[in-house]
């Protein structure tokens, strides 16, 4: 890991000046509320420690330079007039988008120095991407006085990732990481972007959410994710509603039957099924927390992994296998987070178990043949930042 001093150092050796300042923003763990967001459904994030980190400079020339600590390759040089969605760039796509969709709205951006690093894991379903579309946009607000809020800049974020990147994800990712706060989650309205921070001290109540990072690497961008989204909008289409927010997890029943009815596939009733039950899922949560009775979270959790599993599909064998192994080894809940088709599930034990947990996790992955995890506990943590 790059520390802030190596990291201007790193800066100031590359481009030949110092930066104007270091910020960071994290990667998040979803505590439940999958695939809801581009429904205008309720998603329950916390950020992770880990954040990607960018030192910046400002440029009046129209020139965007880009490195990375982390990816082998020189720095990318674009013409910020010149920047235009779906042509490749890599790595440097999701910082060049957020200059793209800056600029979009209206936002003065002349060009920058940008020298990024991260220990967020990529490819683990803990929002890489958009940990670098947020630090980048904080980065740029600030410098160039643009006076963006926290949930303004997790918009533009979201923006260069469907227009520019384009992946049709919904808000959720970058909302985490712009608006989370240290010790809480974050209850996130999709719809109107209200939010709650809500009290999340597993280490009061005895507890701990461990990350397993299965790594095995999955890609949004293959279709899997855009097909779901476009059924899920189908089966909106049908019932004659805007998005499946509109319908109440009391009429999901008579919903269902009215979607078979009409032929509608049956990819697309499951789809249904799973998002409304999910923001259902979420309130639960909520209930239970602001309750103090964290551990019966634990069996909403595996509920949401088993709809995740079976009505969604985006599961995996190694995910069912970290979900079955732990809970089978004493853990209160667990079930996939992120996008699924690899990537990581979430672990919600005993203090006192959290190391029998990780062990059987670790053992059953060896009798499988697969590569060993990584395993690591979710400590709620702070979002979007300037450090220097």
């Amino acid at each position: 890991m790059t520390d802030d001093a190596e990291l201007t150092a790193a800066f100031t050796e590359l481009y030949g000046t110092a930066p104007e300042g270091i910020w960071a923003a994290p990667g998040r763990v979803n505590l439940i509320g999958e695939y809801t967001d581009f429904n205008d459904g309720f998603v329950m994030p916390l950020a992770l420690p880990h954040t990607a980190r960018a030192a910046v400079a400002r440029r009046t020339d129209g020139v965007l330079r880009l490195h990375s600590t982390d990816v082998p390759g020189g720095v990318v040089v674009l013409r910020v007039d010149e920047l235009a969605p779906n042509e490749g760039h890599g790595w440097a796509a999701y910082p060049a988008g957020v200059v793209w969709a800056l600029r979009e709205a209206g936002h003065p951006v002349t060009g920058a120095d940008i020298q990024l690093t991260s220990t967020v894991p990529t490819g683990a379903g803990l929002s890489s991407s958009a940990a670098l579309e947020v630090v980048t946009g904080l980065a740029l607000s600030e410098l160039f006085g643009l006076g963006l809020t926290l949930a303004e800049l997790a918009v533009l974020a979201q923006r260069a990732e469907n227009g520019f990147v384009g992946v049709p994800c919904g808000v959720m990712d970058q909302m985490a990481s712009a608006c989370c706060t240290e010790g809480h989650a974050l209850h996130l309205d999709t719809r109107d972007l209200t939010q709650r921070q809500v009290p999340f001290d597993l280490a009061a109540h005895g507890l701990q959410l461990l990350v397993v990072d299965t790594r095995v690497k999955h890609a949004l961008g293959d279709g899997a994710y855009a097909e779901r989204r476009a059924g899920c909008e189908e089966g909106a289409r049908t019932l004659g509603i805007r998005t499946l927010r509109e319908l109440p997890y009391e009429r999901l029943g008579a919903a269902l039957d009215t979607l078979a009815e009409s032929g509608a596939a049956e990819s697309v009733v499951r789809y249904v099924r799973h998002v409304v039950s999910d923001n259902q899922r979420v309130e639960q949560v909520i209930a239970l927390l602001d309750a103090g009775d964290v551990r019966a979270a634990g069996p909403v959790l595996t509920a949401g992994h088993v709809s995740l599993r079976d009505d969604l599909r985006v599961s995996c064998v190694e995910l069912d296998l970290v979900v079955d192994t732990a809970n089978a080894a004493g853990a209160l809940g667990a079930r996939m987070t992120g996008g699924g088709f690899g990537g990581s599930a979430i672990v919600l034990v005993e203090e006192a178990q959290a190391d029998t947990v990780t062990k059987s996790v670790l053992e059953a992955f060896a009798s499988a043949g697969y590569a060993a995890p990584g395993v690591f506990p979710a400590t709620p943590s702070a979002g979007a930042h300037r450090i220097v």
